[in-house]
């Protein structure tokens, strides 16, 4: 993965079709996403359940970029190694989820994956500073985790705060949670470059039919480019 800032939409699996994923993940990165992005949730840490390693190991042949693993769950250090083994190329983990977040991250870089750090909402950036060196990417959450399709919470001023406390380090700023063509601008004003997106990408779409999903990443795209002044 060669770091860069330029806008990358990054679609959740948790919206598209659950019998269908090797297929739904090749059509949206066909349909231009850059990413892929994986929820993991265990009913603990968040009040839902959804897919393990064995999932990700299962689409990762259908994957032929980045696959993001957003772990919202707790512990997560007892699955760090089989989620690196299905193939993640980032793993992300909560701030919220455990004590020793820097040991957390210390072995997702031990297995070779990106370390990704995520903040709920309700959560500030007085830990994050002293993590900055561990770390490839901040997940800053604008919605509660759980469910996807809820409504955006605006975090403009968290991820402008983080955006300075970052400075040029190669760090990336993710949002996950409510992003639309019309959230993605305040996003992308703010200093985010990665844009999770579920509902606003797989709407009206299928594997089948995948042209609604290619209307729907490129509206989201030039919307946030249109804000920082890199619209292609």
């Amino acid at each position: 993965m060669t770091f860069s800032r330029a806008i990358k939409i990054a679609p959740s699996i948790l919206a598209a079709d659950f019998a269908n994923f090797g297929a739904e993940c090749a059509a949206v990165e066909d349909a231009g996403a850059d990413w892929v992005h994986i929820d993991v949730m265990d009913g603990h840490f968040v009040p839902n359940i959804t897919f393990g390693p064995a999932t990700c190991a299962a689409i990762r042949p259908h994957i032929r970029g980045v696959m993001d693993v957003h772990l919202m769950i707790a512990p997560v250090d007892p699955y760090i190694e089989g989620f690196a083994k299905a193939g993640a190329d980032i793993i992300t983990a909560h701030i919220e989820a455990g004590p020793h977040i820097h040991r957390t991250l210390q072995a997702i870089r031990a297995t070779g994956a990106k370390a990704g750090l995520a903040i709920n909402p309700g959560t500030g950036l007085d830990g994050v500073e002293n993590l900055l060196e561990m770390i490839d990417l901040v997940c800053v959450m604008t919605v509660n985790p759980g469910f996807g399709g809820q409504k955006f919470i605006d975090m403009s001023d968290k991820v402008r705060r983080l955006r300075a406390l970052i400075g040029g380090r190669s760090i990336h700023i993710e949002i996950d949670g409510g992003i639309t063509p019309e959230t993605a601008p305040l996003m992308a004003r703010a200093g985010a470059d990665v844009l999770v997106a579920g509902s606003a990408v797989f709407k009206g779409g299928s594997a089948t039919d995948p042209a609604p999903y290619g209307r729907n990443i490129r509206a989201i795209r030039e919307a946030a480019e249109a804000e920082t002044g890199t619209l292609t």
